[in-house]
C-alpha cells in the first residue's frame, strides 16, 4: 500500500527529521509525506490532494490548532486517519481529539521508534477500511447483477459469499419451471413498439415478482418466457412445494393480465407452464465479463418440454408425477402418461389445482373418468361427454373425450 500523510505542526524543524527517519519508506514509494504549518494550510493541502490517508497533526498552532482542525475534518466528512501530538500533560486535550475522531496520539517530545509504530498501526487501520470498502463495493455491484436472477433476500446473501456462484457447475436437486405466453411472436408484429414495451414490461415484472415470492431463481428471460429454478443456488428442501404453487400463483397472474389487455382492445394469449423435478447440473457458466446462471440436464429438457404439451393436452399448467411425488398434499388432475419424442419412458403428468377446485364435484367426476379411462371402461366415453357438457371450457376433459371418439382408448398420449 501506498500511504500518503500530511504532517500539520509549526515546528521547523519537525519535516527534516520524518524526512531523515522514514527515507527508506520515501525511496521505495511506500510513504509520501506533505507538510503544513497549521489548520488553515492543511485544509488546503487536503483541497489539493485527494489521496492523502493519514494527518499527524500538533494541537497548538497558529491562525487554527489542531482541535479546530479535527471538526473542519468532521464537517467535511473526510475520510481520514488522524494522529495527534501533544505534550502528555495535555490529557484533556487529547481527550478532546479522540471525541473528535482521532484514530491514535503520540505524545512531545517525540519518541520516533514510538511514531513510527503508531504510524504503522494506522496504516494497517487505513488499510483495513480499505479493504471493507472494496468488499462492500464488490457486495454492491454483485448484488445488482444477481437481482436480475434471484429474490432480494437471496440475492443480498449470494452477494455477500461470491464462492457460491463460483465459474462451474455443480450437481443439484431442482425443480426447473417454464412458462410461455402463446402467440407473442404474432403479436409483436400486430402492436405499436411503445404499446409492446409497456405490455412486455409489466408483465415481466409481474411474472418475476411472483418467482421472487416464492425464493425462485429467473434463470432465463427470452422475450416473454421465463426459466426458473427452485432448490439452486440455495438448497430449498421444499423445492417441489415452492414451485407448485409457484406455477398456480403465475396462471392467476396471467389469466388477470390476459383479461387486463383484452380490455384495452389486445388479445393476448394464454401463458403455458410446465415443470418437473430431478437432478441438473447448476451453476455460473461463462467468463469474467459474462455472468451466465444456467441449468443443463433432462430435469430442464422435460420441463421444457411439458410446457408445450400443453398446447396438444388443453392445459395452462403441466407438471411431472417427479414433482408430484416430491410436494405432501398435491391437489391436481392427472392428464395422461405423455410419451414425449425422443423418450422410451412416458412421463405421467399432472395439472395442478387449488384445494378448493380440487374438491369441486367436477373435479371428482374428472377424476372417476379418468379411472375409467384408465381401466379401458367403455363407459369413460360417456363420463367425458357429461362433463364437457357440463362445462364446454374444460379443454383437458374435451382433449381426453375427442380422443375416445377417435378410437385411442389408452392414458399413454404421444407428444
Amino acid at each position: 500500500m501506498n500511504t500518503s500523510i500530511l504532517v500539520v505542526d509549526d515546528e521547523p524543524d519537525l519535516e527534516m527529521l520524518l524526512l531523515q527517519k522514514f527515507r527508506k519508506q520515501i525511496r521505495d514509494g511506500s510513504l509520501r509525506f506533505l507538510f503544513a504549518h497549521d489548520g488553515v494550510e492543511a485544509l488546503a493541502v487536503l483541497a489539493a490532494n485527494h489521496d492523502v490517508d493519514i494527518v499527524l497533526s500538533d494541537i497548538n498552532m497558529p491562525r487554527m490548532d489542531g482541535l479546530s482542525l479535527l471538526a473542519k475534518l468532521q464537517q467535511r466528512d473526510e475520510d481520514l486517519s488522524t494522529i495527534i501530538v501533544s505534550a502528555y500533560s495535555d490529557m484533556a486535550n487529547i481527550r478532546t481529539a479522540m471525541n473528535r475522531g482521532a484514530y491514535d496520539f503520540v505524545t512531545k517530545p517525540i519518541d520516533f521508534a514510538d511514531l513510527e509504530a503508531t504510524i504503522g498501526k494506522t496504516i494497517h487501520h487505513v488499510e483495513t477500511l480499505r479493504e471493507a470498502q472494496r468488499r462492500q463495493s464488490a457486495a454492491e455491484r454483485a448484488h445488482a447483477s444477481l437481482s436480475r436472477y434471484f429474490s432480494p433476500n437471496l440475492a443480498e446473501r449470494l452477494a455477500n459469499c461470491s464462492e457460491t456462484l463460483d465459474l462451474g457447475g455443480a450437481r443439484r436437486e431442482v425443480a426447473s419451471l417454464f412458462t410461455d405466453l402463446t402467440g407473442f411472436t404474432t403479436l409483436v408484429e400486430t402492436i405499436e413498439p411503445d404499446v409492446l414495451g409497456q405490455l412486455l414490461n409489466d408483465y415481466i415484472v409481474g411474472m418475476t415478482d411472483i418467482v421472487f415470492a416464492h425464493d425462485g431463481t429467473v434463470a432465463k428471460i427470452i422475450g416473454d418466457a421465463l426459466h426458473v429454478l427452485f432448490g439452486a443456488p440455495a438448497d430449498q428442501p421444499d423445492h417441489a412445494g415452492r414451485a407448485v404453487a409457484c406455477c398456480l400463483e403465475l396462471d392467476v397472474f396471467a389469466s388477470s393480465f390476459r383479461e387486463q389487455w383484452r380490455r384495452k382492445g389486445i388479445a393476448l394469449g394464454y401463458t403455458r407452464i410446465g415443470a418437473h423435478a430431478g437432478t441438473a447440473v447448476v451453476g455460473n457458466f461463462g467468463g469474467g465479463r459474462f455472468f451466465d446462471y444456467s441449468a443443463y440436464g433432462d430435469t430442464i429438457n422435460v420441463a421444457a418440454r411439458l410446457e408445450a404439451a400443453n398446447k396438444t393436452i388443453g392445459t395452462r399448467i403441466c407438471v411431472s408425477s417427479s414433482l408430484v411425488a416430491r410436494v405432501q398434499g398435491f391437489c391436481g388432475r392427472p392428464v395422461g402418461n405423455l410419451l414425449l419424442r425422443g423418450r422410451v419412458e412416458p412421463i405421467h403428468a399432472f395439472e395442478p389445482l387449488e384445494p378448493a377446485r380440487y374438491a369441486s364435484p367436477d373435479t371428482q367426476a374428472y377424476l372417476q373418468a379418468f379411472e375409467e379411462l384408465e381401466a379401458g371402461n367403455p363407459h369413460a366415453v360417456a363420463s367425458f361427454a357429461a362433463l364437457v357438457g357440463r362445462n364446454a371450457d374444460d379443454r383437458l376433459a374435451s382433449f381426453h373425450l375427442r380422443r375416445l371418439l377417435n378410437g385411442e382408448t389408452s392414458a399413454t398420449i404421444a407428444i
